[in-house]
């Protein structure tokens, strides 16, 4: 199905196009639903061009694309009339208001210089006079000084807890691989490139977490067998999975969908 070439005025909406689609493709929601891991409510949503279940544009995006590839529309297509509906993509934030700050903050005061020669200059004639005014004393305080070195020991023996070498830190990657369980898959994320949405089942197909992970926040799943992750704007989050870093899902703005099990999740 094509809707690129229609007139503007005759063009469906993205919603009614899916619809349209899936309908001529003889696929259920349900079945679009479990191709695409993308829940039914949202799908209903969409097609009716409903898009506030989608957490945002930007996951909205992510969504019309994994439909439009099931049902045999032009993703690129979709999300251009999308943005042309919805206003288009927010302009960047401009770089120089993240350092309104730095500007206006006040410049550091300059040391006196004077002050600080002047205080000096005192301290070393106070100095002086008193060596000269004590100067007397000196043999007294000599052989303090002299009697105290005698009673020393020659020679001290080290102590042997002092020289004993330390243990070496085991490998960051090694520390994080033993702090997880073997018996349980263990998923860490931590969005560093910006927000994004997160849906988590478990084994059972369990809700387990659904929502959003703002910019700098983590999250932690664990699950006795196996955890499945749907991740909106999956190229801003980095993942741990039962301890070991692996590459990121998928390019900014994609909706990627995973799932993870007991082991090394290069090998399974």
């Amino acid at each position: 199905m094509s809707i690129g070439n229609s007139p503007e005025e005759d063009r469906p909406s993205v919603g009614r196009a899916l619809q349209k689609a899936r309908i001529d493709a003889r696929l259920t929601v349900d079945e679009v639903s479990t191709s695409t891991r993308v829940r039914v409510p949202i799908v209903h949503g969409i097609e009716a061009d409903d898009f506030s279940r989608c957490g945002g544009d930007v996951y909205a995006r992510g969504h019309i694309r994994t439909l439009a590839r099931a049902v045999g529309l032009d993703a690129d297509v979709l999300v251009e009339q999308f943005d042309a509906e919805h206003g288009g993509r927010p302009e960047p934030t401009p770089a120089a208001t993240l350092f309104e700050a730095e500007r206006i903050r006040s410049e550091p005061r300059r040391p006196n210089w004077t002050a600080a020669m002047v205080a000096a200059i005192v301290a070393v004639v106070g100095f002086v006079g008193f060596t000269l005014f004590n100067g007397e004393d000196n043999d007294s305080g000599t052989k303090v000084a002299e009697d105290a070195a005698s009673s020393s020991p020659a020679t001290e023996k080290p102590d042997p807890e002092q020289s004993k070498p330390a243990d070496p830190k085991p490998d960051p990657s090694e520390s994080a691989v033993a702090g997880v369980p073997a018996d349980k898959v263990t998923v860490r994320m931590e969005a560093d490139g910006g927000n994004s949405w997160v849906s988590a089942l478990d084994h059972s197909g369990k809700l387990v977490f659904e929502g959003q992970l703002r910019e700098g926040a983590t999250k932690t799943f664990t699950d006795d067998k196996r955890l499945d992750l749907v991740l909106g704007n999956a190229g801003a989050v980095k993942l741990w999975v039962n301890g070991k870093e692996v590459e990121r899902l998928g390019e900014v703005d994609n909706v990627e969908r995973v799932s993870y099990t007991r082991g090394d999740p290069e090998q399974g």
